[in-house]
């Protein structure tokens, strides 16, 4: 039949990329000038689909801040061409194949919609949007065109759908498995009306929901435009070689950093709304000839808090290697960014952790967890090849969202855009003040865009001094923002409100970033400090200050050149007093005194014995408690227990640890965490009950799927 197509069985096992044999002889049928303008077409396509797209949303977060993608796949479901310039940077080797298998029966004219993140794991949280459309060319399905937006709402427990203290999906708003939205053209409206009854702002929604439509109706126009000029067998020859040839770049790339086995782990700074525990990333990178394996093993169990990522343990799923994404195109920014570029990765994701939850886990804030995943592979590859990489960039970025009353005594509710900090220093420039690095595609909201939509007052919206790790190249400063609300009952939402605690590490000498804060109505009495709340209740009058963390520096700061360390004073980043004790820089009078700052210089040498990274001083306090061999232990004792008990049992360690060190009872060395754990067993016998390896004989396969055998 014209325009139909069938796909695989959803349920047979099929490796989707793994690296390619004959990827030089798909590249070969095409000389390279060929082959770019052939990727030039692809990208404007997409391009065009995000113009679109951001032309015509309703809400502030896509048309402002541009949290959205577009995609063109093949008909497996690789990406090979996403825009550039617009969107989100994350998703450029996104595999839909896993989503688009869920459907039996693909018709032209028809567009399938979904944000159920345990549907194949491509829409991550709830209020991610994704849509697809099949592209025929006569008979033929040629491609598929698609991409997600960020809604401010989906309704759920909280506005905007995401906080920390929701405990399961089921809480963070409707969820709608793959669906038909259009069928021949014509748009279901039952789904929206099913949507907009569930929603805080349903003319937002539907508003968004038809300009991802529109961009899918241009992307299937661009496409068949392309096939025109081409035919559907060169094009399809086309994109197999696009995927080949980001393969082999990325190839390129890996062989130059030297293989070996690297570790790195860093830290949110909470795994919960209540007592919040430090929650953990650890990664084992391994290198080999271009090739590349991601060990998560080590990361912490799956919590009972949404910070969650749902990935299914695919093995190159997107989130999971958005670091890698950044490590290539920074080493080759000619790189092609499409799924050919993680064909050279695996990831090793053991079930139920914080990087493989079983459902109906919470996930909403799983971005919050995917900072501290892309730091951990930054830091990896940083061990691997200090001189080729920066510092540690800022993450901890602030997602403001304000529910209020307007004037009219309608419901207003609106985000009022990212507030972080910037990338982290490099070996040739200060980090990027304000926004950087793996962030830096969440464009910020202007002033009169969110007083004229949102009514509050912002008071203050600029850079925060001293916040940039001290480097001879500096990290970027954070973002500050002050604004004030009028209205009772004002929600505001800080979504992945993090770096409170924990800093973004230096490198190479460089000192760690300051860390993050959170404020109601600061520099009076009823000053408070929310820390890593992301839910606050304000009344009228309230006025709140959000201030991101800054990058880590590079280098020692001593090094820096002293007329840089005076710019910075007379730009307002730097003090008077940190220019002399962080740089060793005399300044006198608003002048660069030369005499002092060598004599500053030569008191003492700090390069000397310094180590590869400065974490901060918040880590390495929570190290010498919690170091590298006690979380070995821990590890393989909770991976040996069911995942229900996993999150309350290592907390329940990290009470103890805490309480035994308090009274002075606690044992040096990771046998004191078997003490505890056996502790536990004890008082909870029926864990016992659920599994045969507590006897700890189990087998490393075991340790490493995640799970254990059943009795």
């Amino acid at each position: 039949m014209k325009g139909v197509a069938q796909l695989r069985d959803p349920s047979a096992k099929e490796v989707n990329c793994p690296p390619s044999d004959g990827a030089e002889e798909q590249i070969q049928q095409f000389d390279k000038a060929e082959l770019q303008m052939f990727a030039n077409y692809c990208v404007a396509a997409a391009e065009s689909m995000a113009f679109a797209l951001m032309r015509t949303a309703h809400s502030t977060f896509v048309k402002e801040t541009e949290d959205f993608s577009c995609s063109i796949m093949t008909p497996s479901g690789l990406t090979f061409a996403s825009p550039r310039t617009l969107g989100a940077t994350w998703y450029a080797g996104l595999d839909y194949g896993p989503l688009l298998a869920l459907v039996q029966e693909y018709r032209a004219g028809d567009i399938w919609l979904t944000n159920d993140a345990y549907s194949g794991y491509i829409a991550t949280h709830t209020p991610d949007i994704v849509v697809w459309r099949p592209v025929f060319y006569g008979d033929k399905l040629v491609c598929f065109v698609g991409g997600h937006i960020h809604n401010t709402d989906m309704g759920g427990a909280v506005p905007a759908s995401l906080s920390r203290t929701l405990t399961e999906i089921h809480q963070e708003g409707i969820r709608f498995p793959p669906t038909r939205i259009v069928r021949g053209g014509v748009i279901n409206e039952e789904v929206l009306a099913l949507m907009a009854t569930n929603v805080r702002a349903p003319e937002q929604n539907r508003g968004d929901l038809s300009a991802q439509l529109a961009s899918l109706v241009i992307g299937e126009r661009k496409i068949v435009e392309i096939v025109d000029r081409l035919g559907a067998d060169r094009f399809e020859a086309g994109t197999k070689a696009l995927l080949a040839y980001s393969e082999q770049q990325a190839r390129a790339v890996a062989r130059t950093i030297p293989d070996g086995e690297y570790f790195f782990d860093d830290y949110a700074d909470e795994d919960s709304a209540v007592n919040g525990k430090p929650m953990r990333v650890a990664l084992t990178l391994r290198i080999k000839d271009g090739l590349l394996e991601f060990d998560f093993t080590g990361s912490d169990p799956q919590l009972s808090s949404s910070l969650n990522v749902p990935t299914g343990g695919h093995e190159r799923h997107a989130l999971a290697l958005v670091g890698l994404n950044y490590v290539l195109y920074s080493l080759n920014p000619d790189l092609l960014l499409n799924a050919g570029m993680l064909r050279i990765a695996r990831c090793i994701l053991p079930e139920g952790t914080v990087l493989n939850p079983h459902p109906p886990a919470a996930v909403g804030m799983r971005s919050l967890t995917c900072m501290v995943l892309q730091v951990v592979v930054f830091g990896a590859f940083a061990r691997a090849a200090p001189d080729r990489l920066p510092a540690c960039p800022s993450s901890g970025m602030s997602l403001l969202n304000v529910r209020t009353m307007g004037h009219d005594g309608r419901t207003v509710m609106a985000s009022i855009g990212p507030i972080g900090g910037g990338a982290g220093g490099s070996m040739y420039a200060d980090g990027s003040d304000g926004s950087g690095a793996n962030f830096a595609f969440l464009r910020n909201t202007p002033v009169e865009i969110n007083e004229a939509e949102v009514p509050i007052k912002i008071r203050r919206y600029g850079l925060v001094r001293n916040s940039g790790g001290a480097g001879r190249y500096r990290g970027g400063l954070g973002t500050v923002m002050e604004f004030q609300v009028f209205a009772p009952d004002t929600m505001i939402t800080a979504r992945n409100r993090d770096r409170s605690y924990f800093s973004a590490w230096g490198l190479n000498g460089g000192l760690a970033g300051r860390t993050s804060t959170f404020t109601r109505n600061p520099g009076t009495p009823q000053e408070e400090d929310l820390g890593n709340a992301d839910l606050v209740s304000c009344m009228p009058g309230d006025v709140i200050r959000c201030a991101g963390a800054g990058g880590g520096g590079y280098g020692d700061p001593r090094t820096r050149d002293p007329d840089r360390v005076l710019a910075d004073m007379r730009c307002g980043y730097l003090t008077l007093e940190d220019a002399r004790e962080l740089y060793a820089v005399a300044v006198s009078e608003g002048k660069l005194d030369k005499e002092k700052t060598q004599k500053l210089r030569a008191l003492k040498d700090v390069s000397i014995g310094r180590e590869l990274f400065d974490f901060g001083v918040y880590r390495r306090a929570h190290e010498q408690r919690w170091t590298r061999e006690r979380y070995a232990v821990l590890t393989e004792r909770l991976i040996r227990v069911p995942v229900e008990w996993r999150f309350f049992l290592k907390r329940r360690v990290f009470e103890m640890l805490d309480q035994r060190i308090a009274d002075g009872t606690a044992t040096d060395g990771a046998k004191m965490i078997d003490i505890l754990f056996d502790e536990l067993i004890s008082l909870y016998p029926q864990v016992e009950d659920h599994c045969t390896c507590l006897v700890r004989n189990c087998t490393e396969t075991c340790v490493r799927a995640g799970s254990c055998p059943p009795r």
